[in-house]
């Protein structure tokens, strides 16, 4: 049985702006669904590069 090893990704802490009306949605969203901000921009930011077309 392999072992278990945790990691850690490595971040980069950014700054960004975005409309008042988007970060409230983000954030009751986040809250919904019960996890941190951070964590439903960074999944959002994912699936929207894994479906772009190009």
């Amino acid at each position: 049985m392999d072992k278990f090893r945790p990691t850690k990704p490595e971040k980069e802490i950014i700054s960004i702006r975005i409309d008042k009306n988007l970060l409230s949605d983000v954030d009751k969203l986040a809250a919904r669904i019960d996890i941190s901000r951070n964590e439903l921009i960074n999944q959002c930011i994912e699936f929207a590069l894994s479906n772009l077309e190009h």
